[in-house]
């Protein structure tokens, strides 16, 4: 493996993707709007509107809140006010699998700039007549995506757990974050859902002609997160360390499957002739 050579590849891909606005902005603003704007809009509705519903004898949102709580939470809950069991459930809980869509879509962007990035700017032929191979160029595109994916991933969850716990903590009066749940997503699931997106963007990327077009097909990876979200608030699933850790390990396997076949599959000959 000429590791140089896929340092720098890497790097330069980083780089010049953090350079566009296209690729800077969504890395920047989807964070900041689910790390810190959603836990202030949980606090806005905790800290007015559940009191004043409360106080008019309306508390027919927090029993239907309740019912999907699972018997796990029912105990820790239990203690607390109408605001506190809000932004325990909201906080802890229900935003989990959301958090994933976060290095899912900083992966994609990258990964999506990778090949389809490089034609539009004129500047792939120099990339795929350097000097590695196959499997060494494909790799380092990949690597040049996953990285700057788990680093955005890992910040966002620092910046979520001090939020979370600033706007719970006058209701709560302790800490509700970081759960194991959340801990697993972040070191866990987070980098295994970043290589998913990763992978099936930069195959998809490698055979479009635009960026737009590799990010909205990456972007379909979001899905299976959209499903987690939807089993949460049906109270179908509940998402439990142990759960946590059965996903993480089905994603790292769809991870494996899919690096496999880019490495069978991609050519970079295939790249040339549709210069």
């Amino acid at each position: 493996m000429n590791w140089r050579a896929i340092a720098a590849i890497a790097r330069k891909d980083v780089t010049v993707s953090l350079r566009s606005k296209t690729v800077l902005l969504p890395m920047i603003l989807v964070p900041a709007m689910m790390m810190i704007g959603i836990p202030l809009i949980m606090a806005g509705v905790a800290y007015f509107v559940i009191p004043a519903a409360a106080a008019s004898g309306d508390t027919r949102e927090l029993q239907d809140l309740m019912e999907i709580v699972p018997m796990e939470m029912v105990a820790q809950l239990q203690s607390m006010s109408a605001t506190g069991v809000f932004l325990t459930f909201m906080l802890s809980y229900f935003l989990a699998p959301l958090y994933l869509v976060i290095p899912i879509m900083a992966s994609t962007v990258i990964a999506a700039d990778s090949f389809a990035g490089e034609k539009e700017r004129k500047t792939l032929e120099a990339i795929v007549y350097t000097p590695t191979t196959d499997g060494e160029l494909l790799l380092a595109k990949m690597i040049g995506g996953w990285l700057p994916g788990i680093l955005v991933g890992w910040v966002s969850f620092l910046i979520y757990c001090v939020v979370a716990n600033a706007v719970a903590w006058p209701a709560v009066g302790a800490l509700v974050m970081p759960t194991p749940t959340w801990l697993l997503l972040a070191l866990w699931v987070g980098p295994a859902a970043s290589a998913l997106a990763l992978g099936v963007t930069v195959l998809v990327s490698s055979r479009v002609n635009t960026f737009q077009e590799a990010n909205q097909m990456g972007g379909l990876v979001v899905l299976p997160v959209i499903l987690l979200v939807i089993g949460q608030v049906s109270g179908v699933l509940f998402l439990s360390p142990l759960v946590a850790v059965a996903v993480g390990a089905g994603l790292w396997l769809v991870d494996g499957v899919i690096f496999y076949i880019g490495a069978r599959t991609f050519r970079r000959s295939e790249i040339i002739a549709r210069l």
